[in-house]
């Protein structure tokens, strides 16, 4: 029987410019920079550096992990723009897939599925795990997991009815304490529906007891974030 292979993943996001930028800082020169990254295990010609700051090739995971160690660089200071996948995300952090499967504590198929759809579906444990083991602020979490839309329509559940309701599956989305979550869901209801009742903006309605105006054209994911960010939890917003 054949092995299954992994779903295949585009590129590695990559800046020529940048790997010609931060070879030439250090003064080193083609062969230097391929004796560098033969020291990390990835043995290959010269003509494969310069392919690479051409544009004319691009470097594998391996290649360009191997590529920053060898010119002294944060990963994604070669990439060109923030991260903006689970995978860039891995990447940037020098793991393979195998290791981030392994300390996030989920299945290698499991995360190789997840990086090729952008998509996660981890229990609340796993996610949290995966934010810490990827470095990944708490939008950028919901981002590149592809839930944000899922927890838009929860807040918005939450303005409009029982909160309590949605604890676990928000919990599931943005790994933080419940008391935390809980108490950003209670004044998150609370200002909107404030707002609804005396029909905030309109002349001479009173506004919340505090922080800023929140009327029901303000989409509630914003507030959502600055009221967590008081809360200061361990993984920043």
């Amino acid at each position: 029987m054949r092995r299954r292979q992994p779903p295949a993943l585009p590129p590695v996001p990559f800046s020529p410019a940048a790997a010609r930028a931060h070879r030439a800082g250090l003064g080193l020169t083609p062969e230097q920079v391929a004796e560098g990254m033969a020291a990390h295990g990835i043995r290959l010609l010269p003509a494969h550096v310069l392919g690479w700051e051409s544009g004319g090739l691009r470097p594998t995971e391996e290649e360009f992990i191997a590529l920053a160690r060898a010119l002294w660089c944060p990963p994604a200071q070669l990439m060109g723009a923030h991260p903006a996948r689970l995978r860039d995300f891995r990447v940037a952090r020098e793991l393979n897939q195998e290791a981030a499967a392994r300390r996030i504590g989920v299945p290698l198929r499991h995360y190789q599925q997840a990086e090729a759809a952008d998509r996660w579906d981890g229990d609340e444990a796993q996610t949290h795990a995966l934010a810490q083991v990827l470095g990944l602020r708490l939008r950028e979490l919901v981002a590149v997991t592809g839930r944000r839309e899922e927890l838009d329509q929860r807040l918005k559940q939450c303005v409009d009815g029982r909160w309590q309701a949605h604890v676990r599956a928000i919990g599931r989305i943005v790994p933080v304490h419940e008391e935390d979550l809980a108490a950003v869901l209670t004044a998150l209801q609370s200002e909107y529906q404030v707002s609804s009742h005396w029909g905030a903006g309109s002349w001479g309605s009173p506004a919340p007891a505090a922080g800023p105006a929140v009327t029901r054209d303000r989409p509630a994911g914003e507030r959502f974030w600055e009221l967590l960010a008081r809360r200061q939890p361990d993984i920043p917003v």
